[in-house]
């Protein structure tokens, strides 16, 4: 009988989204509350780390600045929300959102900012590119070079 209810325990968490590994070697069972969009929307936003601050540091490589509406970013903590998915779904729907833009933007030298509003979001529209005013091409703030060892021959 308590093998049953601890089996049942144990499935619940793996099914919330924690890895066997750790579910084996945690003594003790816990309720676990989802998260609520706030703190999705932080989690996007906030750590040093965030997905937000990655994509736009992927962007800024190539010379294009990347802005994100606030209804936007609370549209994609929504879609976790609605997926029951939480803050491990966050970085799939991010880039079911950027994947298009993520291929066009490089190979397009005008672009110079990308908005990704509350409609991109969700799905229903591309994102606002906006171009150059003339016909000059954009910069890369950095270049995406190996850097050679000093075991190799140049």
């Amino acid at each position: 009988m308590l093998v049953s209810y601890l089996d049942r325990q144990c499935h619940r968490i793996l099914k919330f989204g924690l890895i066997p590994e750790f579910v084996g070697r945690v003594p003790v069972c816990v309720a676990l509350d989802l998260l609520d969009e706030e703190a999705l929307v932080r989690i996007l936003t906030e750590p040093k780390n965030a997905i937000v601050k990655q994509y736009k540091k992927l962007f800024e490589l190539d010379g294009v600045e990347l802005e994100f509406d606030q209804e936007a970013i609370r549209t994609i903590a929504k879609r976790s929300l609605e997926r029951k998915t939480g803050a491990r779904g966050l970085r799939a729907i991010m880039e079911s959102v950027m994947m298009d833009t993520m291929y066009k933007v490089p190979s397009d030298t005008k672009i110079l900012k990308c908005i990704i509003t509350k409609e991109a979001a969700e799905g229903n529209s591309e994102p606002t590119l906006i171009n150059a005013e003339d016909d000059t091409p954009r910069k890369q703030l950095t270049k995406r070079t190996s850097k050679k060892s000093n075991d190799e021959i140049a």
